[in-house]
């Protein structure tokens, strides 16, 4: 599975300029690209860019993610279609429109899809065989997204069948008569799929943008690559199996590119490794036993971050409201205590979601349940915790409901959550800069 429209209107220019330069250090840096300088709303081409050596690169440093010299927390979201709506002159407004709306509630780093394998404008034709095409819609998704002052966490692969997906790795080497088994697990231990990855993940990382000549291994815009979306291997519920591929797959990518940061994609699933008191935790038995093991998964030295998601909809869909909030809770300090105890890495809620066509479903249920993500989000980095933040899922703009799923926000028509996203955004920032500096972020954020 795994929004948002906001103008700022400024009286007068002084306090416009001076809002401006605080509001971009709010996102982490100062970029004086002012609006004017942006692609206009229906605009379908982005003109070549110079490549801005002084922007950092997103670190870690024990349990918190840093900028420079002061940490880094993230108010984020999921857009995973921007690829694929760079890809047609038609929809890329759509991008910049997305863009433009996250960062006017103040949101610093968005989770979109890296991959599109074999199926409609795909990127990955066949195994290492691409189309430029839409390997220049990405490129421009990358301009987009630092021209906004956001960074991207690039995915590279899917357990679901959506864009392809594991299934259709496994479906390639069997067509090629090279594939051990038909089975969708076959993705992580097949030695001709592991290798047709590792093709791939080659081809990303070392990918020039068109636009900026950028290798995408130097690429600062890029906060962090994830090996997979949600990846689960039930046919070997011990985890060894996923164990190994994340460490096969973490090293490649270290191999290439060891700058940017990494993380799994996973859930967050405690299994056979973990004490009972964790294991207690999951929503329920069964997902003791999808060859997940998040203590032991994270634990890996190449992985930087830990990933979670969270939906208590599909997880507990007898609970009431009360019970699903209790379990929020639960949930995610228990994450954010493995890392602060075990893992001595940041942990990032990369998804999270509340249905709307859940039974007896109000827009403010699941605003009761994004603040109380939200306000322990908060609360682990005012004590300087190992919570580095949470990214909703998902936000689009108006006229895609193609694209749309039971989670899906479109900020401007949803102004409670726009208003949620907005503080948020706000408090973290004030973390991030201190006192000094909040009386100007509450004049960007009022």
């Amino acid at each position: 599975m795994a929004a948002c429209n906001s103008m700022f209107l400024y009286h007068f220019l002084g306090l416009a300029s001076l809002a401006a330069v605080f509001y971009f250090s709010l996102l982490g840096e100062v970029n004086l690209r002012f609006p004017g300088l942006l692609p206009s709303p229906r605009s379908s081409m982005i003109q070549p860019q110079p490549h801005d050596a002084s922007l950092a690169f997103v670190e870690r440093r024990g349990v918190q993610l840093f900028l420079e010299d002061r940490p880094f927390y993230i108010n984020g979201w999921n857009s995973y279609w921007l690829m694929a709506q760079s890809v047609e002159t038609s929809s890329r407004h759509r991008v910049s429109g997305m863009f433009r709306a996250a960062t006017g509630m103040g949101l610093t780093v968005c989770r979109t899809w890296a991959f599109n394998d074999g199926g409609y404008n795909a990127l990955q034709l066949a195994p290492g065989r691409f189309d430029e095409r839409v390997f220049e819609a990405l490129d421009r998704v990358l301009v987009e997204a630092r021209q906004h002052g956001v960074r991207l966490i690039l995915s590279l692969a899917d357990n679901l069948e959506a864009y392809g997906g594991k299934t259709q790795y496994v479906k390639w080497a069997w067509d090629e008569g090279v594939g051990l088994t038909a089975s969708n697990d076959s993705f992580f231990f097949d030695p001709a799929i592991r290798d047709y990855f590792k093709v791939y993940i080659k081809a990303l990382l070392t990918r020039k943008n068109h636009l900026t000549g950028v290798l995408y291994k130097d690429d600062p815009t890029i906060l962090a690559w994830e090996l997979m979306n949600e990846p689960r291997c039930i046919t070997d519920p011990s985890g060894n199996t996923l164990q190994r591929w994340i460490e096969e797959m973490a090293s490649y990518v270290k191999s290439i590119d060891r700058r940017h940061l990494l993380t799994v994609g996973t859930e967050g699933f405690y299994g056979p490794t973990s004490p009972p008191e964790k294991l207690s935790v999951n929503p329920g038995h069964w997902f003791n036993n999808y060859g997940l093991d998040f203590i032991r998964n994270s634990k890996i030295s190449d992985i930087d971050f830990a990933s979670v998601h969270l939906y208590p909809d599909n997880w507990l869909q007898k609970a009431n409201l009360e019970d699903k909030l209790k379990f929020v809770t639960q949930w995610v300090s228990s994450h954010f205590e493995d890392g602060d105890k075990e893992l001595n890495k940041p942990v990032l809620l990369t998804e999270f979601g509340l249905s709307r066509l859940v039974k007896g479903f109000d827009q403010s249920h699941r605003d009761a349940f994004y603040k109380a993500v939200y306000d322990i989000a908060h609360e682990s980095a005012q004590r300087g915790g190992a919570g580095a933040g949470a990214m909703v899922w998902q936000l689009a703009v108006e006229d895609m409901e193609d694209y749309h799923d039971a989670f899906s926000i479109v900020p401007s028509e949803t102004p409670s959550m726009q208003k949620l996203l907005k503080e948020q955004s706000c408090r973290l920032a004030s973390l991030r800069h201190g006192e000094a500096e909040a009386k100007i972020l509450k004049t960007v954020c009022a």
